[in-house]
């Protein structure tokens, strides 16, 4: 259940990336998703696709911090929920990163949903998804392996029991 090192990734699959930004992306008509990340996740993107585009970006910081224009910061992932339920431009809340922050999104009441990507192989991490409790969550789908670079992997779907 790794899924960083040294506040990046630690593989490159473009299949993955092109996945991530269509699962967060795809929209009701007139409305845009929100991504959640924290404040390591936000300095991990590459500038050049810093903010993820078409994607509100909530970047969760006790200390403020300068960000690009469109850019929200919060200082609680509590506080970024109830700003973006309130909000009727906004159709799907995604939670991007860190672990930190997964932890505390597969607790929550609300998360319905977790989209993952199964990377099969070992890979040298020190940041790790939180165990996925099978009595709150449960597999009801995933794709068949894809491979690229020598490394397979699936996308998975859990939904809340």
């Amino acid at each position: 259940m790794g899924i960083g090192k040294n506040n990046d990734l630690p593989w490159r699959l473009k299949g993955d990336l092109q996945y991530f930004s269509f699962v967060t992306t795809e929209a009701a008509e007139g409305k845009a998703n929100a991504v959640i990340m924290g404040r390591n996740t936000w300095y991990s993107l590459p500038e050049k696709v810093r903010p993820l585009k078409d994607r509100l970006n909530i970047v969760l910081s006790r200390e403020y911090e300068e960000v690009p224009k469109g850019v929200m910061v919060s200082d609680s992932f509590e506080d970024s929920l109830i700003t973006l339920w309130n909000d009727e431009a906004i159709d799907e809340i995604f939670i991007i990163g860190g672990a930190s922050v997964y932890a505390q999104a597969i607790k929550h009441p609300d998360c319905s949903r977790i989209y993952l990507t199964e990377v099969d192989g070992a890979f040298d991490c020190d940041v790790f998804f939180p165990e996925i409790d099978p009595k709150v969550f449960k597999l009801v789908e995933a794709t068949e392996y894809h491979e690229e670079k020598g490394i397979r992997y699936r996308f998975v779907i859990y939904e809340r029991v």
